[in-house]
């Protein structure tokens, strides 16, 4: 067997390929490509879960957490968002949100953004249902005595719904079928994001009207929309209408879905509908209805008049009865008068007689007249010598005197005199005045009357 050596030598022109060594990466680099896969990937996705561990910063954005069964996944809202979504987050809350995955380089981590939130299912949404209205109840919202009457002949009525819908056809149908009235239409959209403000705005834009407004501001409010999912009608389930209601100052009736479709809407308005034909129903009456009403009132008034007439005219005869004919009376007393003044005018001819025959027998004998006058004369010379017998002077005469105090007055016994400083005594032919001492001596005491009495009067009182 042959063995064979080979020696190799070093070929400078023979050059040998190395593989070459991995360059490292930074985190950033690594960072950014996880970014531009993930996001590239994953830049619309809808993903369901439950709500948990959510929480708001002060700058508004919220920041929240999705789980089910076996995951966890990181969420934010951001603030622009959050005040235009449908619900409110709160935890326990299971949604459907839509949005795209990003990375946080600075955590690691990767997160949903959410740019919608929905809730999931019809049993989420009964629940957030039962929830808001249990809030509306203890704030009061739902209250009876909160709710206004409805007028009962309103002139114009305000309606908010669509435009285009078949809902407002039906409003007009009706009211002019029952009591044409003037209708102002608020057109919104009555699904959809956004309606709850615009209708929330038209109740309110309707309540701004004043009198010296172009438009006429209605008497009644109609908020109408047709039947649908719960979802459809969402709107009237939020919290900007449910307030924007109460503080309505006018009259609403609501008529939002099927007779048993149920709205939050419903229990704060004034008066629920189940249909919209059914609030056409309540906002006006039947103006043939009323027609016969008021002709049936009539007709019972003008017999009711007519028969209080009747029967006052039956009374009135029945009185009259009794009463003697005026004219009969009238006569009588006529033929009173005549007898009367028949016999006046024979006594004024008899007085006026004997006045002549008086007159006459005076002109004849002259010696009448001097007869009476000679009685009269007698007479007068009679009276006064009776005067001239109690006359003052004539009783002075006779012995009397008349004492007069300080005072001028009469002096009528001795405890009066005693009273006096002077005395003044009166006599026929003259007048004595007289001082008494302090301390007078009484003559006589004079017997102590059993009861005062007031002294008779004499003939020196005048």
């Amino acid at each position: 067997m042959m063995s064979l050596n080979f020696d190799f030598e070093e070929d400078a022109s023979l050059s040998v390929i190395k593989p070459a060594e991995p360059q490292p990466k930074t985190i950033t680099e690594i960072s950014n490509e996880i970014k531009r896969f993930v996001e590239g990937n994953f830049n619309h996705v809808l993903i369901r879960g439950e709500i948990f561990g959510s929480k708001r910063a002060d700058s508004g954005h919220w920041y929240l957490s999705l789980k089910d069964e076996n995951a966890v996944l990181a969420a934010v809202c951001w603030r622009g968002v959050a005040s235009g979504l449908k619900v409110k987050i709160e935890d326990g809350l299971e949604v459907i949100a839509t949005g795209k995955i990003t990375t946080f380089a600075g955590k690691s981590s990767y997160q949903l953004v959410i740019e919608s939130l929905e809730p999931a299912g019809q049993g989420a949404l009964l629940k957030l249902l039962e929830e808001r209205k249990q809030q509306f109840i203890k704030e009061g919202l739902f209250d009876a005595a909160h709710k206004k009457p409805i007028p009962f002949l309103p002139e114009t009525i305000g309606v908010v719904s669509s435009a285009s819908g078949a809902v407002i056809r039906d409003i007009i149908h009706r009211i002019r079928d029952r009591f044409p009235s003037h209708i102002i239409l608020w057109p919104t959209p009555v699904q959809g994001e956004g309606a709850a403000e615009k209708v929330a705005a038209a109740i309110r834009g309707f309540n701004a009207l004043t009198k010296e407004s172009q438009v006429k501001r209605p008497d009644v409010l109609i908020v109408a929309r047709g039947g649908g999912s719960l979802e459809d009608l969402w709107p009237f389930n939020e919290e900007v209408v449910i307030r924007a209601v109460y503080d309505s100052e006018i009259p609403l009736i609501s008529a939002v879905g099927h007779e048993t479709d149920t709205m939050l809407i419903d229990y704060v308005s004034d008066k629920r509908a189940p249909t919209p034909t059914g609030a056409a129903e309540f906002a006006v009456p039947v103006k043939d209805e009323l027609v016969s009403c008021l002709n049936i009132l009539d007709n019972r008034m003008r017999s009711s008049i007519r028969r209080c007439l009747d029967e006052y005219k039956t009374r009135i005869e029945g009185l009259s009865r009794g009463i003697p004919n005026l004219q009969q009376i009238l006569n009588e007393n006529a033929q009173k008068l005549d007898y009367r003044l028949e016999r006046l005018q024979i006594a004024m001819k008899n007085v006026l007689t004997q006045k002549k025959n008086t007159l006459a027998l005076a002109e004849v004998k002259p010696v009448y007249i001097n007869t009476q006058i000679e009685r009269y004369q007698e007479r007068l010379q009679s009276l006064s010598a009776r005067l001239e017998g109690v006359s003052v002077e004539s009783v002075l005469k006779r012995g009397f005197a008349w004492v007069k105090g300080e005072q001028n007055q009469t002096v009528y016994n001795v405890s009066e005199a005693q009273k006096q400083t002077s005395l003044t005594i009166r006599f026929a032919d003259g007048e004595l005045n007289t001082s008494l001492s302090n301390t007078p001596q009484q003559t006589a005491r004079p017997k102590k009357a059993k009861k005062e009495e007031k002294p008779q009067a004499t003939l020196f009182d005048f």
